[in-house]
C-alpha cells in the first residue's frame, strides 16, 4: 500500500478515535474525514492506473481504507446513522483478513499489518453496527494506539527505505500489535473521571 496513504490513515484514525472519546467535535472529524477518503481514493486511481497485478493489489487496500473515512465523514457531516458504516467495516474485516494470507509468503510484516487492521475494524463493526456502546472507549484507544502505530511507522520506514524483513521483524510487529491493543483495553477498563465544579462557600 502507499506509505502515503499509510500516513493518512494514521491521521484518519487518530482523529477518529479522538472524536470517539469526545475530544473531537463530530463535525470537524466528519470533515476531515472527508478530505482523507477523498485523497485516498484519487491515490488510489493514480496507483491502478500504472498496471500490472501488484499496482491493483495495493489500490484495492486504499480503496477499502478511503472508502471507510469517506462513508464515516459523510455519516457525520449529513447525520446519517452508523449502521451502514458499521457493516461497511465488517466487509473490510473480512477482506483483511484474506490480504493477510495471500501477503503471508510475499510480504509477512504487511500480513501481521492487515491482521492489526482486521481486529480494529471488527471493533468499528461492533459498536457501530451491533450497538456495542461498551466498546467506545476501547475501540477509541485501539484506533489512537494501534491505528496509529501500525500505519505511521510502517509508512516512515517504507519511505526511508528500511522496510523490515526477516522472521525476527514478523515476531516483533505481532507482539508489538498485542501489546498495543492489551493497553487499549487496560486504558478503557479504568473509571472515566468527571470533574466537578467546586461548590461556592457562603460566607
Amino acid at each position: 500500500m502507499s506509505y502515503i496513504c499509510l500516513l493518512l490513515s494514521g491521521a484518519a484514525l487518530l482523529i477518529n478515535g479522538l472524536g470517539l472519546l469526545g475530544r473531537v467535535a463530530p463535525r470537524d472529524s466528519g470533515f476531515f474525514n472527508l478530505v482523507i477518503g477523498v485523497l485516498q481514493l484519487v491515490i488510489a486511481l493514480l496507483i491502478a492506473s500504472t498496471g500490472g497485478p501488484e499496482a491493483a493489489g495495493s489500490a484495492s487496500g486504499i480503496v477499502l481504507f478511503g472508502l471507510t473515512y469517506l462513508y464515516v465523514g459523510l455519516s457525520s457531516v449529513a447525520g446519517l446513522g452508523s449502521a451502514g458504516v458499521g457493516w461497511f467495516c465488517a466487509f473490510v474485516a473480512v477482506l483483511a483478513v484474506v490480504f493477510a494470507g495471500t501477503e503471508a509468503d510475499g510480504d509477512p510484516i504487511n500480513s501481521v499489518l492487515w491482521l492489526g487492521w482486521a481486529v480494529l475494524w471488527s471493533l468499528f463493526f461492533l459498536l457501530l453496527a451491533r450497538g456495542a456502546t461498551r466498546l467506545t472507549r476501547i475501540t477509541a484507544w485501539s484506533a489512537i494506539l494501534v491505528g496509529t502505530s501500525s500505519t505511521v511507522i510502517p509508512a516512515v520506514l517504507g519511505l526511508n527505505g528500511a522496510w523490515p524483513s526477516g522472521g525476527t521483524s514478523v515476531i516483533a510487529a505481532a507482539a508489538a500489535l498485542g501489546v498495543l491493543f492489551v493497553v487499549a483495553a487496560t486504558i478503557s477498563a479504568r473509571p472515566v473521571r468527571v470533574l466537578t465544579p467546586p461548590v461556592p462557600v457562603s460566607a
